[in-house]
């Protein structure tokens, strides 16, 4: 859902939810009444919100990438994420009263030389200067986005770019990467807001559950390895300065966790059968694989005789959502 309250506002306090630890009872008449340890589950596969994104939207995409691990050239907007996103995280190392738009302009030409020189393709990706010029001012809007949606000098983040992972009983490990934590004691507890941002433009009505699901994902994993259930999601988007916001609760994030196990139990399905089946739709035109794809007459490869494990690092900026 949209909200129009002032998204600067500090968040109200969570109600804790803790998880309860599991007593091991002493064996009576053996030798020892020290318990066995659980031993934990054998990982059976892994996922991340991109990638149940990818499955989501088109099964023969998460082939490609996760199965067939085919590259894929960087792209302008998804490089433009990644720099922002860099820009965002550093400017809160910055002193509170120096987290101004002057200063993410400054970090703006820092952050594109380190990825330029841990990504050198990127570099390629601008015909001339003055291509390159116009697509740094496009950051630079994005940045201007982010300063009008809140006032980073109100905050003190707990932690940025924080990786999470948890094993489910089943086995399947879930994981990614949280843009932001902000923390705040409070008399009941330990109030946690999840932020995340995106450089594109809010999604319509129609979708924002399916934007949210990330979000949701996030909070899922928060809950599972602090036991706290977060009191406020928060989804920015940078391109159009709009947000979303929700409130989960242990219904919705029990939801969450049968949705990706069934998320899941698809991908093993498409994976036992082979059946990956192309779902073209106006993302097609984003797809660096139109050419594999048998919904454009493409062929896709020989299918990888190999077991589903994803074992490939998360994103850390999946800005483009």
């Amino acid at each position: 859902m949209s909200t129009a309250a002032d998204p600067t506002a500090e968040a109200a306090p969570a109600q804790p939810v803790t998880a309860q630890p599991v007593t091991a009872q002493p064996t009576t008449g053996g030798p020892s009444t020290a318990a066995v340890p659980e031993q934990p589950p054998q990982i059976i596969g892994s996922l991340s919100p991109s990638r149940a994104a990818d499955f989501v939207s088109c099964p023969l995409k998460y082939r490609f990438r996760v199965v067939d691990r085919l590259p894929e050239p960087p792209s302008q907007a998804a490089t433009r994420g990644t720099m922002v996103h860099t820009v965002l995280e550093r400017l809160f190392d910055l002193p509170a009263a120096g987290r101004t738009p002057a200063a993410a302009d400054e970090l703006l030409p820092g952050a594109w030389a380190d990825l330029r020189a841990r990504e050198p393709q990127v570099a390629a990706m601008f015909a001339d200067e003055d291509e390159l010029t116009a697509w740094l001012a496009s950051a630079r809007e994005l940045l201007a986005g982010y300063f009008a949606l809140e006032d980073p000098r109100r905050l003190a983040p707990a932690a940025r770019e924080l990786y999470v992972e948890h094993v489910l009983d089943s086995g399947l490990r879930l994981r990614g990467y949280v843009d932001r934590l902000d923390e705040a004691p409070t008399p009941d507890g330990l109030a946690l807001r999840v932020v995340d941002y995106k450089t594109g433009r809010s999604p319509g009505p129609a979708f924002e559950n399916t934007a949210l699901f990330q979000m949701r994902f996030y909070a899922l994993l928060l809950w599972r390895t602090r036991g706290v259930v977060p009191r406020e999601l928060r989804l920015y988007y940078l391109g159009d300065r709009t947000w979303l916001r929700v409130t989960p609760d242990v219904d919705d994030l029990l939801a969450t966790e049968r949705r990706v196990q069934a998320l899941w139990a698809a991908i093993a399905r498409a994976h036992r059968t082979g059946d990956w089946r192309a779902t073209p739709s106006k993302l097609c035109g984003w797809c660096d694989h139109q050419s594999r794809c048998p919904a454009f007459g493409g062929t896709p490869p020989p299918l990888p005789q190999a077991p589903l494990v994803d074992d490939t690092a998360p994103a850390v900026c999946e800005a483009e959502g």
